[in-house]
């Protein structure tokens, strides 16, 4: 019988990457991926560009990296990048223009606000209505939350 630590053990190796990018305001624009990350990279890479324009750090008309140079600078596919920026153009956080590049959106911050305060309403219905239906009480329900919520900070 051979034993474990004389066996090669195909484990992957977890990556992380961190760019930074100075932003047309002076700000640096921090951009983190990880592979062993719950997130597909392409979801981390839109998370963050969305997070830097929802608090300001980008703003509207801001010039955000090129897919190929963001991709070269994380050691990534260009597609992953692509499928990033399609998910933030679907969105409404960034346009594209042809030969010129990306920037960031013109749109209303406080509609997209809108937008997700509804679908959160919609997930706490129905929550709620699992919680009332199961006994579940207030307390414990909101403390489940909080819990949830500050997991992840």
């Amino acid at each position: 019988m051979k034993s474990i630590d004389n066996l090669a053990n195909p484990l992957y190796t977890v990556l992380e990457k961190t760019v930074q990018y100075i932003t047309e305001g002076g700000d640096f624009l921090e951009i983190v991926i990880s592979n062993h990350g719950k997130k597909p990279l392409y979801e981390q890479i839109a998370s963050q560009i969305k997070a830097a324009i929802m608090s300001g750090e980008l703003g509207a008309g801001d010039v955000i990296p090129s897919m190929r140079s963001l991709a070269k600078s994380l050691h990534i596919s260009v597609l992953t990048v692509q499928k990033a920026y399609e998910t933030l153009q679907d969105e409404g956080f960034i346009e594209t223009t042809a030969g010129k590049g990306c920037y960031v959106s013109v749109q209303n911050q406080d509609f997209y606000l809108e937008e997700q305060q509804k679908k959160i309403e919609e997930h706490f219905i129905e929550a709620i209505d699992i919680a009332r239906t199961s006994g579940i009480s207030f307390e414990k329900l909101t403390g489940l939350l909080t819990l949830l919520y500050e997991e992840d900070n």
